[in-house]
């Protein structure tokens, strides 16, 4: 797609991270564990429905090497139910609860494009907000990260909520996607928020060829000196390029995980843990 190769040193890269009174080091790769709350999320074996299998889950998560666990009510796999505010809510309420008693030392991130979904998370403990919507979806979001200073996980995505899917065989994505990311970076930090991840948004409206492309150029995003979030787990970028089922696709995942880590990725959000932890081990 007309990349020119750069090498990383070209571009200081932020390797802090504020998440209220802490100071988080990401010079070292962390690793997202992914608990779905939704009954329909894509990868059934990520579902957590119920509090035994989702403190076990957590816990198996934090003993293979989660930094951090993300959460969310509401899927935004193609072709998934429309869910209300209240539903949402309902769903995450009793998992952050449970997960800040058991486990208050886990940084914990809340998957949601809402801000009323955002704040109450936020009140109820979790640590950042991780938005697929660019803040597209939902504008109040920004209102709420501005005013709790909570960190921030931006992604790119089509700015109209239908089209999230749809994708665009556009030759200038990557020139679209910094633009994209740094007018986004600039309205945040006008609003006083300067604790961003950024995260391509693998799967999101870009074909197979982009996605790719997006990831063997990856180091070109540190001209942005921000975080990046790698979510390739398991998506159809590899099982579908590979003609095996999801349960199949941990293998690909590895290996595109550690190509990622290669290229400078600072958070891995994985299903699986204890895997994407031994890339970190073994590379760096």
């Amino acid at each position: 797609m007309g990349f020119s190769k750069v090498e990383d040193t070209h571009f200081p890269k932020n390797n802090y991270l504020r998440v209220k009174d802490k100071l988080i080091d990401l010079s070292v790769p962390k690793i997202m564990g992914i608990v779905n709350l939704t009954p329909d999320s894509f990868y059934s074996s990520s579902r957590k429905t119920n509090e035994t299998a989702l403190l076990d889950a957590v816990n198996q998560m934090i003993i293979d090497g989660a930094d951090l666990i993300d959460i969310g009510g509401y899927s935004t796999k193609p072709g998934a139910d429309f869910v209300s505010e209240e539903e949402e809510f309902k769903r995450i309420s009793e998992p952050i609860s449970l997960i800040k008693k058991e486990f208050p030392n886990i940084l914990l991130t809340l998957d949601t494009f809402r801000g009323k979904i955002a704040r109450k998370g936020i009140d109820l403990g979790v640590d950042i907000i991780n938005d697929i919507s660019g803040f597209h979806y939902d504008p109040d979001l920004l209102d709420v990260i501005s005013d709790t200073n909570t960190p921030y996980i931006l992604m790119h995505v089509n700015p109209e909520f239908d089209k999230m899917h749809q994708s665009n065989p556009n030759e200038n994505i990557f020139r679209d996607m910094i633009y994209y990311f740094s007018d986004k970076l600039l309205q945040l930090k006008n609003r006083g928020i300067v604790d961003v991840i950024i995260d391509p948004g693998f799967g999101f409206g870009k074909t197979m060829e982009q996605n790719y492309s997006i990831l063997k150029n990856l180091n070109l995003f540190h001209i942005l000196e921000r975080p990046i979030l790698v979510g390739i787990s398991r998506k159809s970028m590899i099982h579908k390029k590979l003609n095996i089922s999801i349960e199949d696709a941990l293998n690909g995942t590895t290996i595109l995980n550690t190509q990622a880590i290669l290229k400078g990725a600072s958070i891995l959000r994985v299903h699986d843990v204890k895997e994407a932890k031994q890339i970190i081990d073994l590379i760096l």
